[in-house]
């Protein structure tokens, strides 16, 4: 270092205790170390923007560890680093040169990390020349002790190194310092400043005494391993011609450049030429500008906050291409900023701002960006052609959708249901049992048993339960009709039954997928903008102020513009997110960055409406200072550039995604309870009705059975019930529709009632009971000569059943059960 050499000529001692044992020496150095100078390195490649190189390096000391540390900052980094190759030279048994000219013009990297001592370094560049590699299309980086002291004789045209502040100083200055630093060791370890300095074993380090130092106000802290905490670093260049220049300088971890990174695109290191350098302004606004510090690529951005210098970001995107490719064609070099006063550009008061007031004011020569080319701007600015067709679209938040809980319906139309089972089915019904009920082999004319033992029992309600069954293919137990006829309106019903269900079936899915709802609207003049009050709720839409698309609504549709004020956004970004929670209803925006949103968009939950439909058509331009002559080689490369579909590729590359308007992809899920609602609905309502039925089964066989007359009609009704005939076991008086019982003469009738299994049965008899009909079969008993009673009519059996009677009363008692009187047999 400049200090070690001074040192060395003035005899002036560097900063070490006093200790014979060398082992315990501490050895203060005012350079900066390897790992700090590669930090820097790395941070002047990242700032132009030279993310691949090679490394070259000696066998010196040290150059494990410094390929180690190359290896440890490129990997991982998500810049993007491209090490070409790593070249480890041999000179000192290279006499010639030969070898070492033989591997650096295979090397094809233009930029080169060398790593060397002193001595070497002389005969690297020597075969770097040699090999036609140290011109100055070749950037050289110096690291280490490759530069200590060497002269400017022999170096490349493009050299680089990182040396601390004041390198240009005399060597009496950096005696001097180092006297003083004598002098100050001398105090402490006279004055027992430093205490243990004299053990080597002391478990104090002496370092601790050295790490807040302070002389002439500048930070001469050491760190643990002897070097500088806190180094003034300069970034020096070599050009040919001009010697050695400070090109930035390095200070409390941050990196500043006397030289705008954007002159890569001129001449390296040259000033730039005024007539050609444009001050460019742009917005930081998805996808023709993303502001995306993490990534730090192409383009580099400043802000000036506070006077404090420039803040450094990193900006891509489509816009940020087209300017690097105009700036190719056309020939210019530029400074790009960022807008910070408002946005696009607004007209207030007279004053424009955002990027129209900052080329209007002279502060730029140029902006680029998502600008719409209108009427109002053009008066004052000066638009190239149009390289974006846009508009004004309108984002809405995709909705779920919802099922309704008669999904399970909507296969088939309310008609057809009704037809189905109201007409059909009910129809059909009717058919089948009349069928059986006049066929000789079935029903046989009879409401009741057949004529004949073992008849058929079918009933029409056993025919509506037969052909339900049928429909809906349930393995439930039916009763068959016997008569042809019946059976072959079975077989055309259940032939009607499968084509029916299988209909049903094969868009029933389709009914059940939840389907997203959007809403149409057919421009700005719908009635839904113009109107939102009139409905319910409120349609709540927005746009951000101060652009093209809030002055074209202001300018058309005042009332528009009145009512969603409210409803403004701040940007994009808060807009979608507002659309997302379910704050805003619909957004208005415009359509190149609301398409590239929708397509961009994580989850695809927004969208534009209409397939990205575009109101109020217009385009993108860059704006200019009037009669600026710079618009027609603009144009002219702008047209090209349409012409070559280099526009149409990049459009592809930044503002396609994978959410699409038109179509999208239908994936398999599960169905979950909101898909099966409207049958478990169904459910409920069949459980409802079904308690209702039970009430009233019991509320009739109870309270009313008794109450209703007999009649043939009774009869028919109760043949609707399969069960009908069984349902009333055991037959029970009701006085109150009884009457008065009449004396009867020589016939009575009796009811003969059936009692539980086990239990006896028998008929009841009295003189005095006549006329009484009940819902039980009824029998109808005539006196005999011999005193005994004949069954005349139905009963249990066909055959009379005769009952003797020896003087023995029978009558009925309050438990409807045979009571004797006196003796005899019954």
């Amino acid at each position: 270092s400049p200090l070690s050499r001074a040192e060395t000529s003035r005899r002036a001692p560097n900063i070490t205790r006093a200790d014979p044992n060398p082992s315990g020496s501490i050895y203060l150095q005012f350079t900066c170390a390897t790992s700090l100078q590669l930090e820097v390195i790395f941070e002047v490649l990242e700032e132009y923007d030279w993310t691949s190189f090679s490394v070259v390096t000696t066998r010196h000391h040290g150059y494990e560890d410094f390929l180690a540390m190359v290896e440890g900052m490129t990997d991982g980094s998500f810049i993007g680093w491209e090490k070409k190759s790593v070249v480890v030279l041999n000179v000192t048994d290279d006499p010639g040169g030969a070898r070492t000219k033989r591997l650096l013009k295979d090397n094809e990297a233009q930029v080169r990390l060398l790593y060397c001592s002193l001595e070497e370094a002389e005969l690297v560049f020597r075969a770097a020349w040699a090999a036609g590699q140290a011109g100055p299309s070749h950037m050289w980086f110096a690291v280490g002790p490759a530069l200590s002291g060497l002269g400017l004789e022999g170096l490349p045209k493009a050299l680089f190194a990182i040396r601390p502040q004041g390198w240009r100083d005399e060597p009496r200055r950096y005696s001097t310092s180092g006297a003083d630093f004598q002098r100050l060791y001398n105090v402490l370890h006279t004055r027992d400043g430093l205490p243990g300095l004299s053990s080597a074993l002391s478990p104090v380090s002496p370092l601790r005494y050295f790490t807040n130092i302070s002389i002439g106000g500048r930070d001469y802290s050491f760190n643990s391993d002897g070097y500088l905490s806190n180094p003034l670093l300069d970034v020096i260049s070599y050009t040919n011609g001009r010697g050695w220049e400070e090109v930035g300088w390095w200070e409390n971890g941050h990196l500043r450049l006397r030289y705008h990174p954007w002159s890569r695109y001129g001449s390296f290191l040259k000033p730039l030429d005024d007539s050609q350098h444009l001050r460019v302004v742009t917005l930081e606004e998805s996808s023709c500008i993303r502001d995306s510090v993490p990534c730090r690529m192409p383009v580099n951005t400043s802000l000036v906050v506070d006077g404090t210098g420039p803040m450094k970001h990193c900006c891509k995107g489509f816009c940020i291409d087209v300017l690097k490719r105009l700036a190719k064609i056309v020939g210019f070099t530029y400074d790009l900023y960022l807008v910070t006063n408002g946005r696009h550009g607004k007209n207030i008061d007279g004053e424009w701002n955002g990027m129209v007031g900052e080329v209007v004011s002279n502060r730029a020569d140029m902006a680029i960006g998502s600008l719409t080319i209108n009427e109002e701007r053009s008066e004052v600015v000066e638009f190239s052609v149009p390289f974006v067709e846009t508009g004004i679209s309108v984002m809405v938040s995709r909705s779920n959708g919802t099922v309704s809980p008669s999904a399970f319906l909507e296969p088939y139309s309310p008609a057809v249901w009704v037809m189905m089972f109201v007409m059909c089915l009910s129809v059909v019904a009717v058919t089948v049992f009349i069928f059986e009920f006049f066929s000789p082999v079935g029903y046989n004319r009879s409401l009741q048993s057949a004529k004949k033992s073992g008849g058929s029992k079918f009933t029409i309600g056993k025919s509506v339960w037969l052909l339900w069954a049928l429909v809906f293919n349930n393995s439930v137990p039916v009763e068959n009709p016997r008569g042809t006829t019946s059976k072959i309106m079975v077989l055309v019903w259940a032939f009607f039954a499968v084509i029916f269900l299988a209909s049903y079936t094969a868009n029933l899915a389709a009914f059940m997928i939840q389907e997203e709802y959007i809403d149409t609207v057919s421009g700005l003049s719908d009635k839904k903008f113009q109107q939102p009050t009139e409905q319910y709720p409120p349609l709540r839409f927005g746009t951000v102020p101060n652009g093209s698309t809030e002055e074209n609504i202001r300018s058309n549709y005042p009332n528009m513009h009145q009512y969603m004020i409210r409803n403004n956004q701040k940007g994009v970004e808060e807009a979608i997110d507002n659309l997302k929670t379910g704050k805003l209803d619909a957004f208005i925006y415009d359509a190149a960055v609301l398409n590239y949103m929708a397509r961009k968009d994580e989850g695809c939950k927004v969208m534009t409406i209409g397939s990205g439909k575009v109101f109020a058509t217009t385009g993108y331009g860059i704006a200019l200072n009037k009669n600026s002559r710079w618009k027609r080689p603009l144009d002219l490369a702008l047209l090209q550039l349409v012409g070559d579909d280099e526009i149409d590729m990049l459009e592809r590359l930044w503002l396609s995604g994978i959410c699409h308007n038109d179509k999208i992809e239908v994936m398999s899920s599960k169905l979950d309870i909101d898909n099966m609602a409207g049958v478990f609905y169904m459910l409920l309502v069949a459980m409802g009705l079904s308690l209702l039925v039970f009430a009233w089964e019991h509320l009739v066989y109870w309270k009313l059975r008794h109450c209703v007359k007999r009649s043939g009609g009774m009869d028919f009704l109760l043949a609707l019930s399969r069960v009908s005939s069984g349902t009333f076991s055991r037959a029970q008086v009701c006085e109150s529709k009884m009457g008065s019982l009449k004396k009867g003469g020589a016939s009575v009738v009796l009811i003969f009632g059936h009692t539980p299994r086990g239990g006896p049965a028998g008929p009841r008899q009295s003189d005095h009971l006549s006329g009484a009909q009940l819902f039980q079969s009824q029998f109808r008993f005539r006196r005999s000569a011999s005193g005994s009673w004949e069954i005349l009519g139905r009963g249990p059996e066909e055959d009379s059943q005769r009952f003797g009677r020896k003087g023995n009363e029978r009558r009925l008692d309050g438990r409807n059960n045979w009571e004797e009187q006196g003796q005899g047999t019954g």
